[in-house]
Protein backbone atom coordinates (compact mmCIF):
# COMPACT_ATOMS: atom_id res chain seq x y z
CA UNK A 1 0.00 0.00 0.00
CA UNK A 2 1.16 3.52 -0.79
CA UNK A 3 2.26 5.53 2.24
CA UNK A 4 1.22 8.76 0.47
CA UNK A 5 -1.76 8.32 -1.88
CA UNK A 6 -2.85 11.97 -1.85
CA UNK A 7 -2.11 12.36 -5.58
CA UNK A 8 -4.27 9.38 -6.57
CA UNK A 9 -7.09 10.48 -4.27
CA UNK A 10 -7.09 13.95 -5.84
CA UNK A 11 -7.20 12.41 -9.33
CA UNK A 12 -10.25 10.42 -8.27
CA UNK A 13 -11.90 13.65 -7.10
CA UNK A 14 -11.96 12.73 -3.40
CA UNK A 15 -11.96 15.44 -0.75
CA UNK A 16 -8.42 15.89 0.64
CA UNK A 17 -6.88 17.72 3.59
CA UNK A 18 -4.61 19.57 1.17
CA UNK A 19 -3.92 19.21 -2.56
CA UNK A 20 -0.99 17.02 -3.70
CA UNK A 21 1.99 18.62 -5.45
CA UNK A 22 4.64 17.60 -7.98
CA UNK A 23 6.52 19.51 -10.69
CA UNK A 24 6.84 18.81 -14.37
CA UNK A 25 10.52 18.12 -15.16
CA UNK A 26 11.18 17.78 -11.41
CA UNK A 27 13.78 15.07 -12.21
CA UNK A 28 16.08 17.45 -13.98
CA UNK A 29 18.56 20.19 -14.57
CA UNK A 30 17.89 22.43 -11.55
CA UNK A 31 19.25 19.68 -9.22
CA UNK A 32 23.06 19.53 -8.71
CA UNK A 33 22.70 15.74 -8.24
CA UNK A 34 21.18 15.50 -11.72
CA UNK A 35 23.90 17.68 -13.26
CA UNK A 36 26.56 15.39 -11.74
CA UNK A 37 25.03 12.44 -13.62
CA UNK A 38 24.72 14.53 -16.79
CA UNK A 39 28.48 15.10 -16.75
CA UNK A 40 29.01 11.33 -17.13
CA UNK A 41 26.31 10.26 -19.61
CA UNK A 42 24.72 11.86 -22.67
CA UNK A 43 20.97 12.41 -22.78
CA UNK A 44 19.63 9.27 -24.44
CA UNK A 45 22.18 7.13 -22.58
CA UNK A 46 20.61 8.39 -19.33
CA UNK A 47 17.19 7.38 -20.67
CA UNK A 48 18.41 3.93 -21.77
CA UNK A 49 20.23 2.95 -18.56
CA UNK A 50 17.46 1.73 -16.21
CA UNK A 51 19.50 2.19 -13.00
CA UNK A 52 20.41 5.78 -13.96
CA UNK A 53 16.86 6.65 -15.04
CA UNK A 54 15.54 5.26 -11.75
CA UNK A 55 18.09 7.19 -9.68
CA UNK A 56 17.17 10.45 -11.46
CA UNK A 57 13.44 9.74 -10.99
CA UNK A 58 13.80 9.32 -7.22
CA UNK A 59 16.11 12.33 -6.64
CA UNK A 60 13.33 14.95 -6.30
CA UNK A 61 11.38 12.72 -3.90
CA UNK A 62 14.41 12.62 -1.62
CA UNK A 63 15.48 16.25 -2.15
CA UNK A 64 12.35 18.41 -2.58
CA UNK A 65 9.67 16.03 -1.26
CA UNK A 66 7.05 15.90 -4.07
CA UNK A 67 3.87 13.85 -3.57
CA UNK A 68 4.45 11.91 -6.82
CA UNK A 69 7.43 10.78 -8.89
CA UNK A 70 7.50 10.98 -12.68
CA UNK A 71 9.70 8.53 -14.54
CA UNK A 72 12.84 10.08 -16.04
CA UNK A 73 12.65 9.50 -19.79
CA UNK A 74 11.76 11.53 -22.88
CA UNK A 75 8.78 11.72 -25.22
CA UNK A 76 11.14 11.14 -28.19
CA UNK A 77 12.02 7.56 -27.25
CA UNK A 78 8.71 6.68 -28.96
CA UNK A 79 9.66 7.91 -32.47
CA UNK A 80 13.09 6.30 -32.00
CA UNK A 81 11.29 2.97 -31.50
CA UNK A 82 9.25 3.68 -34.66
CA UNK A 83 12.30 3.75 -36.95
CA UNK A 84 12.66 7.56 -36.82
CA UNK A 85 16.18 8.66 -35.91
CA UNK A 86 16.26 11.25 -33.11
CA UNK A 87 19.45 12.83 -31.77
CA UNK A 88 19.92 15.34 -28.96
CA UNK A 89 22.19 18.18 -30.14
CA UNK A 90 23.93 20.55 -27.73
CA UNK A 91 22.34 24.04 -27.88
CA UNK A 92 19.76 22.80 -30.44
CA UNK A 93 17.75 20.18 -28.58
CA UNK A 94 16.02 17.38 -30.49
CA UNK A 95 17.41 16.91 -33.99
CA UNK A 96 16.01 14.52 -36.60
CA UNK A 97 18.41 14.05 -39.53
CA UNK A 98 15.71 12.55 -41.80
CA UNK A 99 12.40 14.28 -41.10
CA UNK A 100 9.16 12.84 -42.50
CA UNK A 101 8.11 14.85 -45.57
CA UNK A 102 6.16 12.45 -47.83
CA UNK A 103 3.75 9.51 -47.87
CA UNK A 104 6.72 7.30 -48.79
CA UNK A 105 8.48 8.47 -45.61
CA UNK A 106 5.37 7.63 -43.57
CA UNK A 107 5.42 4.09 -45.05
CA UNK A 108 8.89 3.57 -43.52
CA UNK A 109 7.58 4.30 -40.02
CA UNK A 110 6.81 1.14 -38.06
CA UNK A 111 4.53 0.28 -35.15
CA UNK A 112 7.17 -1.47 -33.02
CA UNK A 113 7.20 -4.33 -30.57
CA UNK A 114 7.33 -2.34 -27.31
CA UNK A 115 9.17 -5.03 -25.30
CA UNK A 116 11.93 -5.22 -27.92
CA UNK A 117 12.35 -1.47 -28.55
CA UNK A 118 11.42 0.14 -25.22
CA UNK A 119 12.07 -2.65 -22.73
CA UNK A 120 14.67 -0.45 -21.02
CA UNK A 121 11.86 1.91 -19.93
CA UNK A 122 9.99 -0.99 -18.32
CA UNK A 123 13.18 -2.04 -16.48
CA UNK A 124 13.57 1.53 -15.21
CA UNK A 125 10.00 1.43 -13.87
CA UNK A 126 10.66 -1.82 -11.96
CA UNK A 127 13.85 -0.44 -10.37
CA UNK A 128 12.18 2.89 -9.58
CA UNK A 129 9.28 1.15 -7.84
CA UNK A 130 11.75 -0.72 -5.63
CA UNK A 131 13.63 2.48 -4.79
CA UNK A 132 10.42 4.38 -4.03
CA UNK A 133 9.32 1.57 -1.68
CA UNK A 134 5.66 2.69 -1.85
CA UNK A 135 6.48 6.17 -0.56
CA UNK A 136 4.65 7.97 -3.40
CA UNK A 137 2.92 7.04 -6.68
CA UNK A 138 4.88 6.82 -9.94
CA UNK A 139 3.69 8.61 -13.10
CA UNK A 140 4.48 7.30 -16.57
CA UNK A 141 4.12 9.57 -19.59
CA UNK A 142 4.15 9.99 -23.33
CA UNK A 143 3.99 12.85 -25.79
CA UNK A 144 0.71 13.43 -27.61
CA UNK A 145 0.62 12.11 -31.19
CA UNK A 146 0.49 15.69 -32.51
CA UNK A 147 3.54 16.76 -30.46
CA UNK A 148 5.56 13.73 -31.65
CA UNK A 149 4.35 14.42 -35.20
CA UNK A 150 5.65 18.02 -34.91
CA UNK A 151 9.21 16.84 -34.22
CA UNK A 152 9.02 13.99 -36.77
CA UNK A 153 8.04 16.34 -39.61
CA UNK A 154 9.73 19.61 -38.59
CA UNK A 155 12.98 17.82 -37.73
CA UNK A 156 13.68 19.99 -34.67
CA UNK A 157 12.03 22.38 -32.24
CA UNK A 158 10.32 25.41 -33.77
CA UNK A 159 8.50 28.62 -32.86
CA UNK A 160 5.58 27.79 -35.17
CA UNK A 161 6.07 24.22 -36.55
CA UNK A 162 5.23 25.56 -40.00
CA UNK A 163 6.51 22.46 -41.85
CA UNK A 164 4.48 20.14 -39.60
CA UNK A 165 1.32 22.18 -40.15
CA UNK A 166 1.97 22.44 -43.90
CA UNK A 167 2.26 18.62 -44.08
CA UNK A 168 -1.18 18.31 -42.41
CA UNK A 169 -2.81 20.81 -44.74
CA UNK A 170 -1.19 19.66 -48.03
CA UNK A 171 -0.93 15.89 -47.41
CA UNK A 172 -3.76 15.18 -44.95
CA UNK A 173 -4.02 11.45 -45.73
CA UNK A 174 -0.31 10.87 -45.07
CA UNK A 175 -0.51 13.11 -41.98
CA UNK A 176 -3.42 11.15 -40.49
CA UNK A 177 -1.69 7.85 -41.30
CA UNK A 178 1.39 8.99 -39.35
CA UNK A 179 -0.69 10.33 -36.47
CA UNK A 180 -2.52 6.99 -36.22
CA UNK A 181 0.75 5.04 -36.20
CA UNK A 182 2.04 7.24 -33.37
CA UNK A 183 -1.28 6.80 -31.52
CA UNK A 184 -1.23 3.00 -31.81
CA UNK A 185 2.40 2.88 -30.62
CA UNK A 186 1.67 5.24 -27.71
CA UNK A 187 -1.29 3.15 -26.53
CA UNK A 188 0.85 -0.01 -26.52
CA UNK A 189 3.70 1.85 -24.78
CA UNK A 190 1.53 3.29 -21.99
CA UNK A 191 -0.29 -0.03 -21.46
CA UNK A 192 3.13 -1.69 -21.02
CA UNK A 193 4.05 0.94 -18.42
CA UNK A 194 0.83 0.34 -16.50
CA UNK A 195 1.43 -3.40 -16.60
CA UNK A 196 4.85 -3.03 -14.93
CA UNK A 197 3.59 -0.70 -12.24
CA UNK A 198 3.08 3.01 -12.96
CA UNK A 199 0.16 4.40 -10.94
CA UNK A 200 -0.98 7.03 -13.44
CA UNK A 201 0.00 8.35 -16.88
CA UNK A 202 0.27 11.83 -18.33
CA UNK A 203 -0.01 12.78 -22.00
CA UNK A 204 2.04 15.89 -22.83
CA UNK A 205 0.62 17.91 -25.73
CA UNK A 206 3.39 20.49 -25.67
CA UNK A 207 2.60 21.91 -29.12
CA UNK A 208 -1.19 21.62 -29.16
CA UNK A 209 -1.48 25.38 -28.71
CA UNK A 210 0.11 25.84 -32.16
CA UNK A 211 -3.18 24.74 -33.76
CA UNK A 212 -6.44 26.63 -34.21
CA UNK A 213 -9.36 25.19 -32.21
CA UNK A 214 -10.80 23.45 -35.31
CA UNK A 215 -7.43 22.03 -36.37
CA UNK A 216 -6.76 20.97 -32.78
CA UNK A 217 -9.86 18.75 -32.89
CA UNK A 218 -8.76 17.16 -36.16
CA UNK A 219 -5.02 16.73 -35.70
CA UNK A 220 -4.55 16.47 -31.94
CA UNK A 221 -7.51 15.90 -29.66
CA UNK A 222 -9.12 13.01 -31.54
CA UNK A 223 -5.85 11.07 -31.26
CA UNK A 224 -5.30 11.97 -27.60
CA UNK A 225 -8.85 10.85 -26.88
CA UNK A 226 -8.15 7.44 -28.46
CA UNK A 227 -5.31 7.05 -25.93
CA UNK A 228 -7.53 8.19 -23.04
CA UNK A 229 -10.24 5.71 -24.05
CA UNK A 230 -7.72 2.86 -24.37
CA UNK A 231 -6.20 3.50 -20.92
CA UNK A 232 -9.14 4.78 -18.87
CA UNK A 233 -10.17 1.38 -17.50
CA UNK A 234 -6.58 0.53 -16.50
CA UNK A 235 -5.18 3.67 -14.86
CA UNK A 236 -5.69 7.38 -14.12
CA UNK A 237 -4.97 9.51 -17.22
CA UNK A 238 -3.88 13.17 -17.07
CA UNK A 239 -3.90 15.28 -20.25
CA UNK A 240 -1.73 18.40 -20.36
CA UNK A 241 -2.16 20.60 -23.43
CA UNK A 242 0.06 23.67 -23.36
CA UNK A 243 -1.83 26.65 -24.74
CA UNK A 244 -4.97 24.53 -25.17
CA UNK A 245 -7.31 26.36 -22.79
CA UNK A 246 -9.87 26.52 -25.66
CA UNK A 247 -10.19 22.70 -25.58
CA UNK A 248 -10.68 22.30 -21.81
CA UNK A 249 -14.47 21.96 -22.22
CA UNK A 250 -14.14 19.10 -24.71
CA UNK A 251 -11.35 17.46 -22.70
CA UNK A 252 -13.52 17.58 -19.57
CA UNK A 253 -16.17 15.48 -21.36
CA UNK A 254 -13.59 12.71 -21.92
CA UNK A 255 -12.59 9.90 -19.56
CA UNK A 256 -9.40 11.73 -18.51
CA UNK A 257 -9.10 12.00 -14.71
CA UNK A 258 -7.29 15.35 -14.73
CA UNK A 259 -6.44 18.20 -17.10
CA UNK A 260 -3.20 20.14 -16.94
CA UNK A 261 -3.40 23.92 -17.26
CA UNK A 262 -0.54 26.26 -18.20
CA UNK A 263 0.10 29.59 -16.47
CA UNK A 264 -1.49 31.73 -19.21
CA UNK A 265 -4.98 30.58 -18.13
CA UNK A 266 -6.22 31.76 -14.73
CA UNK A 267 -7.56 29.16 -12.28
CA UNK A 268 -10.93 30.92 -12.47
CA UNK A 269 -11.09 30.60 -16.27
CA UNK A 270 -9.79 27.01 -16.18
CA UNK A 271 -12.69 26.09 -13.85
CA UNK A 272 -15.09 28.04 -16.07
CA UNK A 273 -14.01 26.16 -19.22
CA UNK A 274 -13.54 22.70 -17.66
CA UNK A 275 -16.39 22.76 -15.14
CA UNK A 276 -16.29 21.55 -11.55
CA UNK A 277 -16.46 17.80 -12.13
CA UNK A 278 -12.85 17.17 -13.18
CA UNK A 279 -9.53 17.53 -11.36
CA UNK A 280 -7.28 20.30 -12.68
CA UNK A 281 -3.48 20.32 -12.50
CA UNK A 282 -1.29 23.39 -12.51
CA UNK A 283 -0.48 26.10 -13.06
CA UNK A 284 2.24 28.19 -11.35
CA UNK A 285 4.42 30.10 -13.81
CA UNK A 286 7.81 28.27 -13.72
CA UNK A 287 9.65 31.63 -13.91
CA UNK A 288 7.84 32.73 -10.74
CA UNK A 289 10.04 30.26 -8.82
CA UNK A 290 12.74 32.96 -9.20
CA UNK A 291 10.69 35.23 -6.90
CA UNK A 292 11.69 35.61 -3.23
CA UNK A 293 10.60 32.59 -1.17
CA UNK A 294 7.92 34.49 0.85
CA UNK A 295 6.38 35.66 -2.45
CA UNK A 296 6.38 32.11 -3.84
CA UNK A 297 4.58 30.81 -0.75
CA UNK A 298 2.01 33.62 -0.77
CA UNK A 299 1.29 33.16 -4.49
CA UNK A 300 0.96 29.37 -4.16
CA UNK A 301 -1.62 29.77 -1.39
CA UNK A 302 -3.53 32.33 -3.48
CA UNK A 303 -3.46 29.94 -6.45
CA UNK A 304 -4.88 27.07 -4.36
CA UNK A 305 -7.60 29.36 -2.98
CA UNK A 306 -8.58 30.33 -6.53
CA UNK A 307 -8.70 26.73 -7.81
CA UNK A 308 -10.20 25.31 -4.61
CA UNK A 309 -8.32 22.67 -2.59
CA UNK A 310 -10.31 19.68 -3.91
CA UNK A 311 -10.04 18.31 -7.46
CA UNK A 312 -6.64 19.97 -7.71
CA UNK A 313 -3.10 18.72 -8.24
CA UNK A 314 -0.69 21.59 -7.67
CA UNK A 315 2.00 21.81 -10.33
CA UNK A 316 3.81 24.29 -12.51
CA UNK A 317 2.27 25.52 -15.75
CA UNK A 318 5.15 23.86 -17.65
CA UNK A 319 8.50 22.26 -16.81
CA UNK A 320 10.75 23.66 -14.08
CA UNK A 321 13.56 25.81 -15.50
CA UNK A 322 17.24 24.83 -15.12
CA UNK A 323 18.12 28.11 -13.32
CA UNK A 324 15.69 27.69 -10.40
CA UNK A 325 17.47 27.50 -7.01
CA UNK A 326 16.74 24.21 -5.24
CA UNK A 327 15.55 25.98 -2.09
CA UNK A 328 12.95 27.84 -4.20
CA UNK A 329 11.70 24.53 -5.63
CA UNK A 330 11.51 23.19 -2.07
CA UNK A 331 9.61 26.31 -0.99
CA UNK A 332 7.03 25.68 -3.73
CA UNK A 333 6.47 22.12 -2.46
CA UNK A 334 6.47 23.23 1.20
CA UNK A 335 3.93 25.97 0.49
CA UNK A 336 1.43 23.33 -0.64
CA UNK A 337 2.19 21.08 2.33
CA UNK A 338 1.66 24.02 4.69
CA UNK A 339 -1.66 25.00 3.10
CA UNK A 340 -4.57 25.29 5.52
Amino acid sequence: MLKNDLFLRALKGESVERPPVWMMRQAGRYLPEFRAIREKYDFFTRCRMPEIAAEITVQPIDIVGSDAAILFSDILVVPQAMNIEVLMKEDVGPWLPNPIRSAADVDQVIIPNIDETLGYVMEAIKITKEMLDNRVPLIGFAGSPWTIFCYAVQGQGSKNFDKAKAFCFTQPIAAHTLLQKITDTTIAYLKAKVKVGVDAVQIFDSWGGMLSPADYQEFSWKYINQIVEALADETEVIVFGKGCWFALGDMAQSRAKALGVDWTCSPKNARLFAGNDITLQGNFDPSRLLSPIPTIKKMVHEMIDEFGKDKLVVNLGHGILPNIPVDHAKAFIEAVKEYK
